[in-house]
């Protein structure tokens, strides 16, 4: 038994890159589980109070913005830097970190984050009628949207609905991508007016 322990804790850390729509930023995909869920830190401050693996990248000049979910970390660089120069540096600093199986995420940010999210929900304003719609295009973005939006390194969040006009945050890989708005017009927009009648628009604000 205690082997095939060893053996597994043994196992070395693969890594792996992959683009995203978003030319600032860029996924490292590992054959580790870093954390089941999503965590989107911007700034400093939320991560050095969440997360020790994003307060350690953000040591680093050329993190803007650090997106961690699943087996997956997405780094968003600034723009006064170049990938060619940064990516192998940003791969091999992961690499090391999850080989020395330091913390990802720390206890409690899912509930954290859920409680704030639960704040903004309950300011939303929608009558009885506009709830059950909330439901249904709810339902749609977390089966057909997210899923999509996550292989690209982001994530997205429905934050609100009023006459007509759905609103979504943009996290991760997508927040501030030109190629998102597209995707946001043409796909989710598109998909949401054919399964919803009532929607006429979706707009989106940065996580």
């Amino acid at each position: 038994m205690s082997t095939t322990t060893e053996a597994k804790v043994k196992s070395p850390v693969m890594l792996y890159t992959e683009q995203t729509p978003n030319p600032e930023s860029l996924k490292f995909v590992t054959n580790r589980m870093l954390y089941k869920g999503t965590a989107d830190f911007r700034e400093v401050a939320l991560a050095e109070e969440w997360s020790p693996m994003a307060t350690f990248l953000f040591e680093q000049p050329y993190v803007k913005a650090v997106y961690i979910s699943n087996n997956f970390v997405t780094i968003t660089k600034e723009l006064n830097f170049g990938w060619q120069d940064i990516m192998l540096p940003a791969k091999e600093l992961i690499k090391k970190y999850i080989e020395e199986g330091r913390d990802v995420i720390n206890d409690g940010f899912a509930e954290a984050m859920e409680a704030i999210e639960a704040e903004r929900g309950a300011s939303y304003e929608y009558s009885e009628e506009d709830a059950e719609l909330v439901k249904k295009i709810k339902e749609l973005i977390d089966t057909y949207v997210k899923p999509a939006v996550e292989m690209d390194g982001g994530n997205i969040e429905l934050k609100s609905y009023k006459d007509g006009v759905v609103t979504v945050i943009m996290q991760g890989s997508c927040s501030g991508c030109p190629s998102s708005t597209v995707t946001l017009k043409a796909g989710i927009e598109g998909m949401l007016k054919r399964m919803v009648p009532e929607v006429t628009e979706v707009v989106s604000e940065m996580g």
